[in-house]
């Protein structure tokens, strides 16, 4: 008999375990205490579909004591199995709601399944944020390279919050802007006299068209003087000029080398052929005597010219007065 009775206790002790494992009865009358009308039934189901009764029923409760009347179970617990931040949401919906902001709940479920904190959004469009940019390095006109850094206070864009572009781009598209406006300066002097002509001109540009944020301004923080770029360009082109007039003028000298080469092998061949032709001459002058086209008197008057021609030659040599 005893034995019966220990076990319909134990047996009603398992069925009460399952039955407050499956049916949160303290987290329904939490629900229920708070104004938030919920079943048993419903906190049940909710762990058979494995979704959590607590995470479900606490956004339930901040939203009805925030008196957003749009966000239902059903919407929580669909948000919830689409891989959502349940909380973020909630949180981020109830701090619109404080600060006048226009976030619907869908608009705020897309957000956040868009991979975006959009907690942090709200608060980002209440409590502007400052975004430091690297520094930025640009040249003047006047050829004098400047490095600039610059602080850009944006606030975030909620219609823009899906598909719209990021931080990085803003930042890329700022830097672009006071690379622009430095390189159309006149002179890095104007730059370093109104560095807030480089904010007005980028501000103009409208830079956060397209992203998920408002610029509301952009203040440049500091500068600094860096190379002198306009010089350096010079100097390069000039050594770069005269490599190139080094190297013409060393092919004119191998012309000019080339060219004396081919003067002195035509002065060679001349000289050759005149050897050639003085060989020839006793030949010549022989067959001009047998011939008779040549007399004994004229050989002696061509010889006499010829020894005259080199009696003149040596005088006109320098020294041939002390021989």
């Amino acid at each position: 008999m005893e034995i019966a009775i220990i076990a319909i206790v134990a047996a009603a002790i398992i069925v009460l375990c399952i039955f407050f494992y499956y049916v949160p009865i303290f987290l329904w009358i939490s629900a229920r205490v708070s104004g938030v009308r919920i079943s048993l039934i419903q906190l049940g189901l909710m762990r058979i579909r494995k979704v959590p009764a607590q995470v479900i029923t606490q956004a339930l409760i901040e939203a009805h004591k925030a008196g957003l009347q749009e966000v239902t179970r059903d919407d929580l617990e669909a948000h919830y199995l689409a891989g959502g931040n349940v909380e973020k949401v909630v949180h981020a919906l109830v701090s619109a709601s404080k600060a006048n902001i226009d976030l619907g709940f869908k608009m705020a479920t897309a957000i956040d399944l868009a991979g975006r904190d959009v907690f942090q959004a709200v608060q980002m469009s209440v409590n502007p944020k400052v975004i430091d940019t690297p520094p930025v390095t640009a040249v003047a006109k006047d050829g004098i390279q400047l490095i600039a850094k610059a602080r850009v206070t944006v606030r975030a864009n909620i219609r823009q919050l899906v598909g719209g572009a990021g931080e990085d781009t803003v930042l890329a598209r700022v830097g672009e802007g006071i690379v622009s406006s430095i390189g159309s300066s006149e002179s890095h002097k104007q730059v370093l006299e109104n560095p807030d002509s480089i904010s007005k001109l980028v501000l103009k540009k409208g830079l956060d068209s397209g992203t998920a944020f408002e610029i509301l301004s952009i203040d440049i923080a500091d500068i600094d003087i860096g190379k002198n770029i306009g010089a350096a360009l010079q100097i390069d082109q000039a050594q770069a000029d005269k490599n190139i007039a080094q190297a013409k003028a060393e092919e004119r000298r191998a012309m000019a080398i080339a060219l004396e080469q081919e003067m002195k092998a035509k002065a060679q061949e001349a000289r050759a052929k005149v050897i050639e032709a003085e060989a020839e001459l006793p030949r010549a002058m022989a067959e001009a005597f047998v011939k008779g086209n040549l007399g004994i008197m004229d050989y002696y008057k061509m010889k006499n010219v010829e020894a005259d021609t080199n009696m003149r030659q040596s005088i006109s040599r320098p020294g041939s007065d002390k021989k």
